[in-house]
């Protein structure tokens, strides 16, 4: 045991001669990383300053954006309907359900997001328009996807909660009041959706259990014998193409 610390303590000892060596032969470049506060010399600097800070807030609460602000929420909602109705426990794995679920956002999206871009981004990058203008311009297409999306039942409800007079029209429903009610919509879409999905195996899984009774095999698990049979269904009709077209047309 000694001879083994003996040995590592060595091997170290030659690692950082020989790494002394080489730095000594050729000074290698290393980045400097550093920050500070300093006194603003106008009130430009400090709009700059502020305007990084939003930048890196929006950042950080990236992710829940995508989730809440997009397709993904009835996109999950609907994988996971699907495969607790197949009954395969992690199979497939949240991981790839997840990876799924993003991609499948990105497609149904991108319409959205090609607006942005060639009337927010662009022009704002190329200083045609101001910051102000493009987060208006960013924020018009992405309004007109959830307006389209959420229910008018919702819509009313979030309304008269916020205790504002009846909207003359689209334009006229604040950007927080028409978040929560295309959040509440697109749960109740993809639990309906859900439900679609879940009748079949749920028809198969009686209809194995009654059999079961009647043969008398009562401490035989229903599960064990079902299971081959919806996996079976859904791989004869290919259930993943059939659920990801299902889920792609229900946003158009």
């Amino acid at each position: 045991m000694r001879r083994c610390r003996a040995r590592a303590v060595a091997l170290a000892l030659v690692a950082l001669g020989l790494c002394a060596g080489s730095a000594g032969a050729e000074q290698i470049p290393l980045p400097k990383i550093s920050f500070g506060l300093e006194t603003a010399g106008s009130r430009n600097d400090v709009a700059v300053s502020l305007q990084i800070l939003f930048i890196l807030t929006i950042l950080s609460l990236a992710p829940a954006l995508i989730m809440m602000l997009t397709s993904f929420a009835r996109i999950v909602i609907v994988l996971s309907f699907t495969r607790h109705a197949l009954g395969t426990q992690q199979i497939p794995p949240n991981s790839t359900l997840i990876g799924l679920a993003l991609f499948l956002t990105f497609f149904t999206m991108a319409p959205v997001w090609q607006n942005v871009n060639a009337n927010a981004l662009q022009p704002y990058m190329n200083n045609q328009i101001s910051y102000k203008a493009a987060m208006e311009r960013a924020a018009v297409p992405v309004r007109e996807f959830m307006l389209r999306q959420a229910n008018e039942q919702d819509l009313g409800l979030f309304v008269s909660m916020a205790k504002m007079p009846r909207p003359a029209g689209p334009q006229d429903i604040p950007t927080y009041v028409l978040v929560p009610a295309f959040i509440i919509s697109e749960l109740k879409t993809g639990f309906v959706m859900g439900f679609i999905i879940f009748v079949p195996f749920l028809i198969i899984d009686m209809v194995v259990s009654v059999t079961l009774m009647s043969m008398g095999m009562m401490m035989l698990p229903p599960i064990m014998i079902s299971l081959p049979f919806k996996v079976l269904l859904f791989v004869m009709v290919n259930g993943w193409h059939l659920v990801a077209k299902a889920l792609i047309t229900s946003f158009h």
